[in-house]
């Protein structure tokens, strides 16, 4: 469990107990009503525990308060969604999953991306894209469709030449490094990556290994000042409040500033293609 998402549960939590002390009602009594533990009110309340829906029915129906039920089941709804376990995300497949970042890309008008160890999913390669998808299956152990994905991930890179977007993509120097498939699978990535250098309306920076840790955080998306999507190792957390925004934002400004672009990201990726083929 994230810091975030545990502060949205507190919060929660600490909504249900205003609720119920405004109505007279002690945590004992509701308990005794719901024929629960004692301590699950206060587990509740105190954000150790997430409620079901059907305890936020429960707090409403005894403390008077029914006209509340559908925010606070929204605001449920919104802490589910905001911290995502893979094996859930990937059990329709990883196609299923490319069908979604699809949507989110289609209503931003600016993406930025920090990567610290792989190339990021709209710059890749069909090969580097179904090694990286694969790696996923196997970890997850999540149904095989790889085929769909990698032709699914193909299709999202069409919103690069689309007018009225623009991207700024953060690269780890580090990643040039890091072998996905094989020696031939990042040959062909690093021609990619370095293909794209100078096109329209994209930003590609290449942040030196030498860079000076002044924002050591993991991998993350942000499209627009909207959403921000953190990728872990067991799930994907999505950020909505506008403070935490603020901070990945003032994160990507630091990584901005370290990183190198143009003729000198292009001497960065040259050196890790010399690196494989010495």
């Amino acid at each position: 469990m994230t810091n975030a998402v545990q502060q949205q549960r507190e919060a929660l939590g600490q909504r249900l107990r205003e609720i119920r002390r405004s109505a007279g009602v002690t945590g004992r009594e509701l308990a005794r009503r719901e024929g629960w533990h004692e301590s699950k009110v206060s587990k509740i309340e105190y954000g150790k525990i997430a409620p079901s829906e059907s305890d936020l029915r429960a707090y409403c129906a005894h403390t008077g308060n029914e006209g509340q039920l559908p925010d606070l089941v929204a605001t449920l709804r919104n802490l589910d969604a905001a911290y995502i376990e893979w094996r859930r995300i990937l059990a329709a497949g990883t196609r299923h999953r490319q069908h979604q970042s699809i949507r989110l890309e289609s209503e931003a008008e600016q993406i930025r991306n920090w990567q610290p160890q792989v190339i990021p999913g709209l710059l890749q390669t069909a090969d580097y894209a179904e090694a990286i998808l694969r790696y996923g299956v196997e970890l997850y152990r999540v149904p095989d469709d790889v085929d769909a994905g990698v032709s699914k991930r193909m299709e999202r890179q069409r919103i690069l030449y689309r007018r009225g977007r623009r991207f700024h993509f953060l690269i780890a120097e580090q990643a040039l490094y890091t072998t996905v498939g094989d020696d031939h699978v990042m040959q062909g990535q690093l021609d990619r990556l370095f293909s794209i250098i100078g096109m329209h309306r994209i930003t590609v920076g290449i942040v030196p290994a030498a860079a000076e840790a002044k924002a050591a955080v993991e991998n993350f998306v942000m499209f627009d000042n909207r959403i921000v999507k953190v990728e872990g190792t067991t799930a994907e957390l999505t950020i909505t409040q506008p403070r935490e925004i603020a901070i990945y934002g003032r994160a990507f400004d630091i990584l901005a500033a370290q990183s190198v672009i143009g003729d000198h990201a292009r001497r960065l990726i040259r050196r890790a293609v010399e690196a494989r083929t010495a």
